[in-house]
């Protein structure tokens, strides 16, 4: 670049929504441009150990405490919530100091408001699968025949008219942006040949581009590595690490590594085998790259880590859209999946045992494996940001 750009980085406060922007943000960093990145400071660590300056913008999100309603409107009007109360911060953050760019996650409808009145270029960066043409037919117009949907959009198109955005219909305020990158391998897209390429280019999960540093060294003894994960929100699940123990607990030849996150404590578990680490955080990248197989939740980020690291995964979906995750894993043919009541040691280990022994699998995983790294990651997802800089 001729010239060192301020690029704006404006997202929400979930774990799994900041990880997959922070290695762009950090080469962007590293080329020479200022880079603020606006989120709570719940996450700030995570910011500005990529050399971004951390904006303070604080959120109403239950991240916190997972605390999210079950019905879809009410779980959406949080969203809507937030970006009301946080739109005013942005403004006086960035109305003084406006960025050359703004990127933002699809969650912080108040980056595009911010964006629109300042009449910026904006980026979405999208660390989940995209709408397709037909989304709004097959998906969207379901959720709008819900109770409370009627309210929920004459909310929102107040709250656009009064913002001063550009764009002042809910339809297309919520869905494709003039502009996306989706940070996801094209096979977890569904419908993706219906995605409109001259809007989203797919780059693929965004990691480190000289690769893990530090974090986890395999045991000298471990013949094969089975990483236990259900991400950072759904942790909760002793009776499902208790089956696991009991699934893989002195499994000959294979180490485990169980993470329980922050709200199990290892003493609910019981007697822990002596072939299995417990840890409550763990750097699963690094942790895939050795391993041999991945029991995940089916969060994207974990599905999309498991693929880049070419290992078979037994999807145990929690939430949201995890099970349609955990589908397009199993039509990929590089998974099984089974639901939480169901994942219980006799199966489990029998998904394990036939995942790891079938040919099949490992040639669809190293096609995969190929294609997602073919797709280019960060540095081509720097390189796209920094083409649509003024």
């Amino acid at each position: 670049m001729s010239r060192r750009a301020h690029i704006a980085m404006i997202g929400i406060p979930a774990v799994s929504h900041v990880l997959p922007s922070l290695e762009i943000v950090r080469e962007l960093v590293s080329r020479g441009h200022r880079v603020t990145y606006a989120n709570d400071p719940a996450v700030g660590d995570l910011i500005t150990g990529t050399g971004a300056e951390l904006v303070p913008c604080t959120s109403t999100l239950p991240v916190a405490d997972n605390n999210w309603p079950d019905d879809p409107i009410a779980a959406m009007g949080l969203f809507l919530d937030d970006a009301v109360q946080a739109l005013p911060q942005l403004r006086a953050a960035y109305d003084a100091d406006p960025a050359d760019l703004y990127l933002y996650d699809i969650g912080a409808y108040a980056a595009r408001a911010l964006a629109e009145t300042q009449g910026r270029p904006l980026l979405q960066l999208s660390p989940t699968f995209v709408a397709w043409k037909g989304y709004h037919e097959e998906v969207a117009a379901q959720l709008w025949q819900l109770p409370g949907a009627d309210a929920y959009r004459d909310r929102f198109a107040r709250w656009l008219m009064d913002s001063g955005a550009a764009t002042t219909d809910v339809d297309a305020f919520s869905g494709l942006p003039p502009r996306a990158l989706a940070l996801i391998p094209r096979a977890m897209q569904p419908h993706a040949d219906q995605v409109d390429t001259a809007v989203v280019t797919f780059v693929g999960p965004c990691h480190d581009p000289r690769g893990p540093q530090g974090g986890w060294t395999r045991p000298a003894g471990a013949e094969k590595v089975l990483l236990v994960s259900l991400g950072s929100a759904y942790t909760r699940q002793p009776e499902f690490y208790r089956q696991c123990l009991a699934a893989f607990g002195d499994l000959p030849g294979w180490h485990v590594v169980l993470q329980i996150g922050k709200y199990t404590e290892v003493a609910e578990l019981g007697e822990i085998p002596s072939n299995v680490e417990v840890r409550s955080w763990v750097p699963q990248r690094a942790i895939l790259d050795q391993a041999d197989a991945f029991v995940t939740h089916a969060g994207m980020g974990g599905c999309c880590e498991g693929l880049l690291a070419g290992v078979p995964m037994i999807a145990v979906p929690q939430a949201a859209e995890q099970f349609a995750n955990a589908d397009r894993l199993v039509e990929l043919g590089v998974a099984r999946r089974l639901d939480t009541a169901d994942a219980t040691a006799e199966p489990l280990r029998a998904a394990l045992a036939e995942l790891t022994a079938d040919p099949e699998v490992a040639r669809r995983l190293a096609r995969l494996q190929a294609e997602a790294r073919a797709e280019g990651g960060t540095v081509r997802a720097a390189g796209l940001v920094e083409d649509l800089l003024p």
